[in-house]
């Protein structure tokens, strides 16, 4: 995993313990699980990125 040793996310995982305390890690868990998700929504969408702009033509037709 990105070329890091058991040694190394033992070492990242007590630098995040001492930094937000133990507390903190459930919620930093879900936050970052939340995001996780709504990336992965994001990419998954249907819509093709030529029609993302679709809507802002039409208001700038509507403009003029």
């Amino acid at each position: 995993m990105f070329g890091l040793g058991t040694t190394e996310l033992l070492l990242i995982l007590l630098i995040v313990v001492l930094l937000f305390g133990a507390g903190k890690l459930p919620q930093l868990g879900a936050g970052l699980a939340k995001g996780i998700k709504n990336f992965r929504k994001t990419m998954s969408d249907d819509e093709p990125a030529g029609n993302a702009t679709k809507g802002t033509d039409d208001i700038a037709a509507k403009k003029d």
